[in-house]
């Protein structure tokens, strides 16, 4: 059987390989690259996390026991950033320990060095692909945030209690105002979101974390 990915990698996909064994880096590498990804490798986390863009398409491939930041650390410096890149673990000296707390961080796979090319180009396709679905997820948070911010300050107000069920009077009671003035902020921002269903109104604020503290 092949052990080609089903899906051929997008051109602006790149596996970031991080591997103090500069022979290891550079055979996964090109292996990864004869499967058709576009690879970059680094000796370090560090060096990885100096020079990763921001806006940086991809996943990690990482070594668990590295000098300096080890490849858990790393794992939680990519959580905490604005692009948390998923991350196959791919080790010569794993432990149960370090599995467990990897995979609880989100990590997409956990492998032996000694694994099959097969094992782990699956485990790499998988990252990329979860990569890409958490990418259209933020963008779709960061598309409907922008759009919110159209809204004034008392037509967000009224949003909060329509998508918490709340009726025109009870909205009224609550923010100090009449009910007709409820219903013209409500035709307002609908109009302004062009969304006029409450169910797709509080999936779309549930989504952006439009209310969350």
């Amino acid at each position: 059987m092949s052990a080609a990915p089903d899906v051929l990698p997008a051109k602006n996909e790149t596996v970031f390989i991080v591997d103090d064994d500069l022979s290891f880096l550079r055979s996964l590498g090109r292996m990864l690259t004869g499967a058709g990804y576009r690879v970059c490798g680094f000796a370090s986390a560090t060096e990885l996390l100096k020079n990763l863009e921001p806006e940086a398409i991809g996943c990690v491939v990482a070594d668990l026991q590295m000098p300096g930041i080890d490849g858990l650390e790393l794992q939680e410096a990519l959580g905490r950033s604005r692009n948390p890149l998923p991350v196959v673990f791919l080790t010569g000296q794993g432990d149960i320990p370090s599995t467990v707390r990897a995979m609880r961080g989100g990590a997409e796979d956990f492998l032996m060095k000694m694994a099959g090319k097969e094992e782990i180009l699956q485990a790499v396709e998988r990252a990329l692909g979860r990569a890409r679905g958490e990418r259209e997820e933020r963008e779709a948070r960061l598309h409907w945030r922008k759009r919110f911010q159209l809204l004034s300050d008392r037509e967000l107000e009224v949003l909060k209690e329509v998508v918490q069920g709340k009726m025109n009077k009870q909205i009224a009671e609550k923010l100090n105002i009449t009910e007709r003035t409820v219903k013209l902020h409500r035709t307002t921002l609908t109009r302004k979101l062009n969304v006029f269903s409450v169910a797709e109104l509080t999936r779309l604020v549930a989504d952006a974390k439009l209310f969350e503290e």
